[in-house]
């Protein structure tokens, strides 16, 4: 009976081993995939932030492209009116282009976003305006501004120039002495 008891060992010891061998076998080509996976996504990812520094560098370089070719049409409008002879008789009409080019150029600002944020009458806001100085007066009231010097733009939301203004304060009154 020992004699068949040493026979059945050597064959599960056999079947063991070789099970486990096809276990270990398998195992293999699962971790071998998987660095062949992980390594996929390496180089994939690698070239994302390759392709995404470059987009950045292009939208830094070229974003502006269609501002600049608006600005172009605006400066050849202005070519054409400054290469007009004027005479008396054409002023008026001179004046009259300038002006349109005027609203033209206000128009491309806000169409890429810009606006001016009014000023002139309002109160002083430091988050939109650098006050130069202040000015007695009694047309408005204290602490609104009575003179612009430069408006104040946003480009969306945020603010990309201040106004430089004049703000009111109380008139003084005089001595009576």
């Amino acid at each position: 009976m020992e004699d068949n008891n040493n026979s059945e060992n050597p064959s599960s010891a056999e079947n063991i081993e070789n099970s486990s061998s096809v276990e270990i076998e398998e195992f293999k080509k699962q971790v071998e995939k998987l660095q062949n996976d992980y390594l996929y996504l390496k180089a994939d990812f690698e070239n994302y932030k390759k392709r995404v520094i470059k987009e950045k560098s292009d939208l830094s370089k070229y974003g502006s492209e269609s501002l600049v070719i608006a600005l172009l049409d605006l400066v050849d409008n202005f070519e054409r009116a400054l290469s007009l002879e004027i005479k008396p008789e054409n002023v008026q009409s001179f004046a009259d282009g300038i002006k349109m080019v005027s609203n033209e150029f206000k128009n491309v600002l806000t169409r890429f976003g810009v606006s001016e944020i009014p000023s002139l009458g309002v109160p002083f806001d430091p988050n939109f305006h650098e006050a130069l100085g202040t000015e007695p007066t009694s047309e408005v009231p204290a602490g609104h501004i009575t003179k612009v010097f430069s408006k104040p733009y946003k480009l969306h939301d945020r603010l990309v120039r201040p106004g430089r203004v004049v703000v009111a304060s109380a008139p003084t009154k005089p001595d009576s002495n």
